[in-house]
Parts: structure tokens; sequence; C-alpha cells
């Protein structure tokens, strides 16, 4: 019997693992086993904004109440009833976090498939897309756990690069990014990093817990690392900034903005490592400076593939995930360390870790439901 794990939607902690009962195969639909998935704190986001950013409609839980948590991974098609799929066939794509996803495969090549299912018609194709791992050029088996863990993140990584670059750094001379040791951050550090010495480059400031500076300097990528408990007396406030806000605290936000004022000249939100400041309201009302807007990553990779093309799009993309990929699997020691848990037991305490803060950031954590 499938298996999945529903969160109540406006109470994060209040979780519990759902068994529903299995069914036989339509024509034209492929059943897959959801092998090995990561699990981070944007998964942690996708949850806080799952009403918001319609996260919770990929994989309706039938229940208004409640949720299943996306997350990115390898599934193994283990039976099929669609030409396009064949049984054993591995991809990579967005799974529930669950044992099994049956779907309806459409604009089917020999890269990989969208799901077609009807509930999925109005999300956003960057979610819908199944890669074949047989085609896909990005795909390395040595190293699945780093492209479950990181390549979605390091495409919205990629993606605030760009973002800010396209806007010409918002007139800025410096970029701060909290929550500086996530790995979306670090990511973005990264790619802004690779304009170092080119004209408009950016300073890159990161923010960050005590407990994470030491981390978060020995990565490289940022040009100063801040403690939290030093500011805001340790900012360049009379040096205009650019905030992407990866923590999502409404404390470190104002903070930021009562610092800056008028010299802050852009402040977008990314993600939510404080997920419950993300739900409250009212966290944005008197803050002097820009208003805070949310960075939705789809939007900026829609007007690429019509400026680009997809295929001009995935092209840079993978040139700086190849760059990007070299630092975190062979610097020293490594920046990403990889964490296995099989089972639901071990999924579900993952899960409360990230919810609650507790994960270390150089760890990546991959599970399989399977004990």
């Amino acid at each position: 019997m499938p298996l999945r794990l529903h969160i109540t939607r406006n109470d994060l902690h209040a979780i519990r693992w759902v068994e529903s009962a299995a069914r036989p195969l339509a024509d034209g639909e492929v059943r897959f086993r959801v092998d090995d998935v990561a699990l981070t704190a944007n998964n942690i986001t996708y949850a806080a904004f799952g009403d918001a950013m319609h996260y919770w409609d990929f994989f309706p839980s039938g229940d208004a109440a409640t949720g299943c948590l996306p997350v990115w991974g390898f599934g193994t098609a283990i039976e099929s009833r669609h030409e396009a799929v064949a049984v054993g066939e591995r991809f990579y794509g967005y799974w529930p976090l669950g044992d099994e996803l049956i779907v309806q495969p459409a604009r089917a090549n020999p890269r990989g498939f969208v799901d077609g299912a009807e509930h999925r018609h109005a999300l956003h194709a960057l979610y819908n897309h199944y890669a074949r791992c047989s085609a896909d050029a990005g795909y390395d088996a040595a190293h699945e756990a780093e492209q479950a863990l990181l390549r979605p993140l390091f495409t919205t990584s990629f993606l605030i690069d760009d973002f800010i670059v396209d806007n010409a750094g918002f007139g800025a001379a410096q970029v701060l990014l909290s929550s500086a040791s996530s790995k979306t951050a670090y990511g973005t550090a990264f790619c802004l990093a690779q304009r170092r010495g080119q004209p408009g480059a950016l300073r890159i400031v990161g923010l960050t817990s005590a407990a994470n500076v030491a981390f978060t300097k020995a990565l490289g990528c940022y040009d100063e690392v801040l403690a939290y408990d030093a500011l805001p007396g340790a900012l360049d406030a009379a040096t205009p900034a650019v905030y992407v806000d990866f923590s999502g605290s409404a404390g470190l936000r104002r903070t930021i903005h009562e610092a800056f004022g008028e010299r802050l000249l852009h402040s977008c939100s990314v993600g939510g490592t404080h997920w419950t400041d993300l739900l409250a309201k009212g966290g944005n009302r008197d803050l002097p400076g820009p208003r805070p807007t949310l960075f939705f990553a789809p939007a900026q990779a829609s007007k690429r593939m019509e400026q680009w093309g997809p295929a001009g799009l995935q092209q840079r993309l993978g040139a700086a995930w190849v760059e990007f990929m070299k630092p975190v699997t062979s610097a020293q020691p490594p920046w990403l360390s990889v964490v296995t848990h099989r089972g639901p037991q071990a999924a579900e305490a993952v899960y409360r870790a990230l919810l609650d803060g507790h994960a270390a950031p150089q760890d990546g954590h991959m599970l399989s439901l399977a004990e």
C-alpha cells in the first residue's frame, strides 16, 4: 500500500504517515517507486509557502487541512502503460515524500517527460519535468546524492545571481545573504563570486549564526562573513546594498532595513529557515527602505527561456553546475557530507531536525523509505 507523509498545513510539526489503497494503472500511466530523495531546509520552505506558492498542489493529500511534502530525487518505473517509459528506467524529478507516484507522461522525448496529470496543468513546468537518467547530461551515477541535494537548490542560486545581474545589481555595491551557510545561499555566493574582477561585481557578505561562521568562511565564496549577534554594528551600512533573505527572520530583516534605510536598494525573500516568521503576519510593516518582495525562481527561468530558449538556459545552467560541483566534491573538507537514512522513522527524524533548525550545514540528508 502506498505510503506518504502528510503535514498539517497550519502546524508543520503535526505530521503523520498515511497509507492508501493501491489502484490499477489506466492506459497512459506509469507507476514509479520513489527510491532516493533529498530532504533539505528548502523543503521546509516548500511547506511554509505551501499555500501561497501552490507547493501543496503537486501531490494532493485528499484533505484540505494537510499536504504532501514535495522532494527532489530519483524514482524507478516499476509498472508502465505508456510506450515512452519502460519498466526499470530511472528518472530524476519531483516526488512526494512517500514510496510511490503514478504519473501520466506527456510531451515525452528521449530526455524525459512532463507529468500531464490534470491537477498539474496549471503548475510550473520547472517542477513537472522528469529527466531520464540515461539521457541527462547532468547525471552522474557516482554523485546521485549531490544531484538530488544540490541541483534544485543550485538552479535557484543560479537564477538569483542572474536576476541580480539582470537588474544591474540594483545600483548597489554589496549583496548581503542571510543563512549564509545554507546550500542555496552558498550556491548563490558561488555564482556571484565567479564575477569577481568584472565591472559591477558586488562584494558578497554572508550573515550566519556564530556557530556556523567558521564553516561559512571556509567555503571561500564570501568576501566577508558576519555573525548575527554582531549586527548591526558590523555592517557597512554606508555602502548601498541588496539584501537576499534566505532565513525569513522578521527580526533580522528589520535590523537590515533599519541599518541601511534608503541605501538598501532591493530586498527579496527566497527561503525560510525561520519558517515560523514566514507564517506570522505583519513582519514587513513600517520597514524603512524598499518593500521586501518574494523571489520566485520559475518567473526568472521563464523570462530566460523566452530570451535564450530552453536549451540555452539549460546550457548555461549546466556549465555553472559543473563548476559548482568541483568545490562541492573535491574541496578539503568537501562542502557537502552526504548522510543516508532509511525508513519512515528516520525520514521523520530528519524532517523534524530541519524544521527545528538543528541540522548541521555541511550535512546533506538522503532518504529512502525502504528499510
